[in-house]
């Protein structure tokens, strides 16, 4: 059974920063495209970063120059370099992967909560 498991949320002061780590485990074929997302209070789902399958980077326009998204193909897993971060960063922020597995397809992280605050 696929599962990934994100960690590295948490309190942060304005300016500050964070990494989320998002690893993938069990039965695993291949590990695809992968993204964050986050989903803040009354807002929908967004995607934050993304690498896709087909290589390369994408950023939402809020987040440019101030988050990084990075993988370790060995590890299976995913970061989230997050610098000057703002309160409108504020979220439950998740990854996902679409993996080939016996039952291929997107797979989610449980959330990890990220709060800017002073």
């Amino acid at each position: 059974q696929v599962q990934l498991v994100e960690s590295g949320g948490g309190l942060v002061q304005p300016g500050g920063s964070l990494r989320l780590s998002c690893t993938a485990s069990g039965s695993i074929f291949s590990i695809n495209g992968m993204g964050w997302y986050r989903q803040a209070p009354g807002k929908q789902r967004e995607l934050v970063a993304g690498i896709p399958d087909r290589g390369g980077t994408n950023y939402a326009d809020s987040v440019k120059g101030r988050f990084s998204i990075s993988r370790d193909a060995a590890k299976r897993t995913v970061y989230l370099q997050m610098n000057s971060l703002k309160p409108e960063d504020t979220a439950v922020y998740f990854c996902k992967m679409n993996i080939g597995a016996t039952r291929s397809g997107d797979y989610w992280g449980q959330g990890t909560q990220v709060t800017v605050s002073s």
